[in-house]
């Protein structure tokens, strides 16, 4: 525990120097105009909504929660293998 006292000034003047640049920082605040802030508020709900993305979202395929592969149609023997004779794997 006695090895991480090296630390504590490191934290103390990092801790000490984000108050001061949070206190500097900040700008003071406006008195705001209660009626001018309704008058935009209320001329941002009037507004009509703006059209919505350019292009229409794709639909998506329903998912039956079960993993299918496409099925395929057979090709025919491989140019290797003759007509009649089934490929093993030993």
């Amino acid at each position: 525990m006695e090895i991480l006292l090296w630390l504590a000034p490191a934290a103390v003047v990092a801790v000490l120097a984000m108050a001061w640049v949070a206190w500097v920082g900040r700008e003071p605040r406006e008195q705001v105009d209660r009626e001018a802030a309704l008058e935009r508020m209320a001329g941002a709900l009037a507004r009509p909504d703006r059209a919505g993305y350019a292009a229409p979202a794709p639909e998506r395929d329903r998912s039956t929660g079960i993993a299918v592969r496409p099925s395929r149609a057979p090709r025919g023997p491989a140019p290797s293998q003759r007509p009649g004779e089934s490929r093993r794997a030993s």
